[in-house]
């Protein structure tokens, strides 16, 4: 497995590779890796001859009062998991090769980004579509995969890739759990026993919400209050939005007819967590 820091270098790597209609996919991540992303990593090497996994944490996409500087750093366990599953290339990039001074441009995905983490984090979804655009641009490949569990994320890359004409196929994988239900996330690991104790409430209440779906339920406003009532046993969970979505636009549904996104972010003590599941309404 090849280790690649300088964008440059990255970008003859793949070059060379596609010279020889090698097909490439790309796993973007920020490093501290789990078994949710050891599952992007199978599939997107079950569809391409070259793999890359991008380790950057992105520092665009942190407010200052966010959790940069304590974001999990673990390159080494991160690279050993590489290759035991078969990755190509690990790109490695330091924030100062990737924003070097000058560094001006911005990416931005306006509508489906206001909302939501949007909201929460203003600035958030600038640095990703950012860093993905230059992700795409340096390696160029012919496929991307991206994890269920950052659905808003997921819809901003699709929107950048459509909006840009970008040559890449985008496939969205379903998240990866805990026994308990709980989404995997690198930020678990800050979690105290008593919080990892009472986090799967926030995925029983997703599910709660996705049956009152399936079951009939067309309002979104009673489906919010099915999951807050789950919620609501717990006092260490303060809720920081639960929206009923359209699966495409992510904006609120007025009214639910067949398909929504059940979108959640709650803070569980100091850490906060974000979760999603797709719903359909299997009777009329």
């Amino acid at each position: 497995m090849k280790t690649i820091h300088s964008p440059l270098a990255m970008t003859a790597w793949c070059k060379a590779l596609r010279r020889e209609r090698v097909v490439i996919g790309l796993v973007p991540t920020m490093g501290a890796l789990h078994e949710g992303h050891r599952a992007l990593i199978r599939a997107a090497r079950l569809r391409c001859d070259a793999l890359v996994v991008s380790i950057f944490v992105n520092p665009t996409q942190f407010a200052p009062t966010e959790d940069l500087a304590t974001y999990p750093r673990r390159l080494t366990q991160d690279r050993a998991l590489c290759r035991q599953e078969g990755v190509d290339a690990c790109f490695e990039p330091t924030a100062a090769e990737l924003y070097p001074e000058g560094f001006q441009t911005v990416v931005s995905v306006p509508l489906i980004a206001r909302r939501w983490e949007g909201e929460s984090r203003p600035h958030h979804f600038a640095g990703v579509a950012t860093v993905v655009a230059k992700l795409f641009g340096i390696i160029r490949p012919d496929l991307a995969l991206f994890g269920q569990k950052d659905y808003q994320q997921c819809a901003v890359v699709r929107q950048l890739v459509k909006d840009l004409h970008l040559d890449v196929r985008l496939l969205m994988r379903p998240t990866v759990r805990e026994r308990d239900g709980l989404a995997m996330s690198s930020r678990n690991v800050f979690l105290s026993p008593e919080e990892r104790r009472v986090a799967p409430v926030f995925y029983q209440a997703l599910v709660a919400g996705r049956r009152a779906i399936e079951r009939g339920l067309r309002d979104p406003g009673s489906v919010q209050s099915v999951m807050r009532k789950v919620l609501e046993e717990v006092r260490s969970i303060a809720v920081d939005y639960l929206a009923v979505c359209h699966p495409h636009s992510l904006e609120p549904l007025d009214r639910i007819d067949r398909h929504a996104v059940i979108l959640g972010a709650l803070r569980v003590g100091a850490v906060r967590l974000i979760d999603n599941v797709l719903a359909e309404r299997k009777y009329r």
